[in-house]
């Protein structure tokens, strides 16, 4: 693809501006190496990457402040109590210097080329937010297939199911300033996506896998039926919609989930 071809001029390029990764964490030890990693191996290399532990029990902060104190690109930050991920991500977004704001989760990663291509894509194609396709991996990292996304959605598409993965979104704050997510504990990312369309006519996807989604039973989005709670919650509490509208677009949801379980 061309933006393959561009990745290196990139790469290299001093005047790209600095991208602010948001990370939470919670009782990630076991993965977070390799999503940290996933990080530190990008071709791209004006980042910033704010880890928030979420009051983690296990070693996750510890191993997150050993890479730390060897890169000082990545900053680490612990909450005193569980809060949730949305918590955590406004955390690290109010923490941010980048101009760009991207997201990855403690259990994912990233091609080495993701912010290569998606920054590439955005800075010539004037795009304030977008994403890309993604594999999914199971937790020993093998490839259990693929999530490809529509060119393009806007709000009222996304309404009908979320079809950004959080861990290939990136906005541009020099349009849209800081913009948090609901502090809901799940479909939160959902939230933001929507509260975005709301300010600009359209997302935008990178028609390439950039990402390495993680799909294990600690997963936030394993479970189908709270999810589907917290969809219904999302359209009712956050977005406002009457009983008609969010009863006609969860319909829409319910079908593209039932649809995704017989692919």
């Amino acid at each position: 693809m061309f933006y393959s071809l561009v990745i290196f001029y990139l790469a290299d390029d001093i005047n790209m501006p600095r991208v602010s990764i948001i990370m939470p964490v919670h009782n990630a030890s076991e993965f977070i190496g390799y999503s940290i990693g996933s990080v530190l191996g990008q071709i791209y290399s004006d980042w910033e990457l704010l880890l928030v532990d979420d009051a983690s029990s296990d070693d996750s902060f510890d191993i997150a402040q050993s890479y730390r104190d060897h890169d000082s690109r990545i900053n680490t930050y612990k909450l005193n109590e569980k809060s949730g991920p949305a918590v955590a991500r406004n955390f690290a977004i109010s923490k941010a210097v980048g101009r760009y704001i991207a997201f990855l989760d403690s259990d994912d990663s990233w091609s080495p080329k993701k912010l290569a291509i998606q920054l590439k894509f955005m800075e010539e194609k004037k795009v304030f937010f977008s994403y890309s396709d993604y594999q999914k991996i199971d937790r020993n990292g093998l490839d259990i297939g693929s999530v490809t996304t529509p060119p393009v959605v806007n709000y009222s598409r996304l309404l009908k199911g979320n079809v950004i993965g959080c861990l290939t979104a990136m906005y541009d704050t020099q349009y849209f300033s800081k913009v948090y997510m609901p502090e809901i504990f799940k479909r939160q990312d959902y939230g933001l996506w929507l509260k975005l369309l709301k300010m600009t006519d359209y997302a935008y996807g990178v028609q390439e896998p950039l990402a390495q989604y993680r799909v294990h039973d600690n997963s936030i989005s394993a479970n189908k039926l709270s999810a589907a709670h917290y969809t219904w919650k999302l359209y009712r509490e956050v977005e406002r919609l009457s009983l008609i509208k969010c009863s006609w677009y969860f319909s829409h949801y319910a079908v593209r989930g039932l649809l995704n379980n017989y692919r």
